[in-house]
C-alpha cells in the first residue's frame, strides 16, 4: 500500500537504484507533474487522431511548469521528443 503518488514514485526509485524509473500514461504524467516528482518527460508524437483520451496537459492546476527541450528525434512514423522538467 502506498499513499499516493509521491510514495510509489520514492518507492521506485529506492528501487531502481542508480537506474532511470520510466512511467508510462497521461494520467501517471498528470499526477507525477501535479506532485513535482517528475524529472523528464518523453513524448512519442504518432500523427494518428483517435478523437478521445486523456489530454496531457489538461488539469494541472496553477503550478507554473517548464519544460526544457533536450531532443527531438524524428523517425518515419514518430517524433520522438525529450524534455527536463523545471518546476518554479
Amino acid at each position: 500500500m502506498t499513499d499516493g503518488i509521491e510514495s510509489r514514485v520514492e518507492q521506485a526509485k529506492a528501487a531502481a537504484g542508480d537506474r532511470d524509473v520510466m512511467l508510462h500514461g497521461a494520467y501517471t504524467a498528470q499526477e507525477c507533474l501535479r506532485a513535482r516528482v517528475l524529472d523528464v518527460l518523453e513524448i512519442q508524437l504518432v500523427p494518428v487522431l483517435f478523437g478521445q483520451g486523456r489530454r496531457l496537459f489538461d488539469g494541472l492546476g496553477p503550478d507554473h511548469i517548464e519544460l526544457e527541450p533536450v531532443r527531438a528525434l524524428e523517425s518515419p512514423s514518430a517524433l520522438h521528443l525529450r524534455y527536463e522538467v523545471q518546476y518554479t
